[in-house]
């Protein structure tokens, strides 16, 4: 999920926390029990709120699953996009145009007119372009979930079309209302980048080239490689300023004198 690029968790297989002698030989701490990918995303995102790193979105594809990290940043007053599957289901309420079944076929009863060509952010070879459809589901009062937030926010269904082949993924939203369509395209974007940070940081700086053998040794060196990634993207920011825009000067033209006259 997008958090990942500030916090870190290592997933332990059931194999491992139903095995004591292991987790003893590795120094795992004596409470480190099971915990799927959903728990583990939900850690991660209360630490970051403890340690007060500042976000406003949370973007996570299908395997973190919704459910309680939708209830988690409701509570904290955070927005999401968070990946469901096809089959999960949508309902709208107080909207003129009623929403009812799974997300699959709710896209497949959208109008042409009803989605928009957006690019998702810039990739290798250029903007990621794809078709996307936004249906605002309900409105609710968001101080009933954080006493912080005033006003209304909008429960959605985000909708994204592969162009080349019309492959669909379906995501829930949270944000507040009158959120553009683009703003909730490029945060669902930014995994992206994400992804794209993961790999640079395997092939760049060895962040899966290890034989961790413990623990605090794992913690060790995915922490030092995260602040190597972080340092040069720094550097490389501040080595490659975007270009100032070019101003055409404004010529004036030149008039030929006029010929004296005989």
């Amino acid at each position: 999920m997008a958090m990942r690029s500030s916090v870190r968790a290592l997933y332990l297989p059931k194999e491992w926390t139903e095995d004591p002698d292991r987790l003893e030989a590795t120094y795992v701490p004596a409470d480190t029990g099971f915990a799927t990918k959903p728990k583990l995303a939900t850690a991660m995102i209360a630490r970051a709120i403890v340690a007060a790193v500042p976000f406003k979105w949370v973007a996570a594809d299908t395997v973190y699953g919704v459910g309680d990290i939708e209830q988690q940043l409701r509570q904290a007053g955070k927005g999401y996009v968070l990946g469901v599957s096809s089959t999960h289901v949508f309902r709208s309420w107080g909207k003129r145009r009623s929403v009812s079944g799974t997300a699959a076929d709710i896209a497949s009863t959208r109008r042409s007119s009803d989605w928009k060509r957006l690019s998702a952010g810039a990739g290798t070879k250029g903007p990621r372009l794809h078709d996307w459809c936004y249906l605002e589901l309900a409105d609710l009062d968001a101080g009933q979930f954080n006493s912080a937030n005033d006003g209304l926010w909008t429960r959605g269904l985000l909708i994204r079309r592969r162009i080349a082949d019309d492959d669909l993924a379906f995501f829930t939203t949270w944000c507040p209302t009158g959120t553009a369509i683009e703003t909730l395209v490029a945060d669902e974007g930014h995994r992206w980048a994400i992804e794209d940070s993961f790999e640079t940081a395997k092939n760049e700086f060895g962040l899966d080239h290890n034989e961790s053998r413990s623990w605090h040794g794992w913690h060790r060196h995915v922490s030092m490689v995260m602040l190597a990634f972080a340092m040069m993207a720094v550097i490389r920011h501040h080595a490659n300023p975007p270009q100032p825009k070019k101003t055409q000067r404004r010529t004036t033209a030149k008039t030929k004198p006029t010929p004296p006259r005989h």
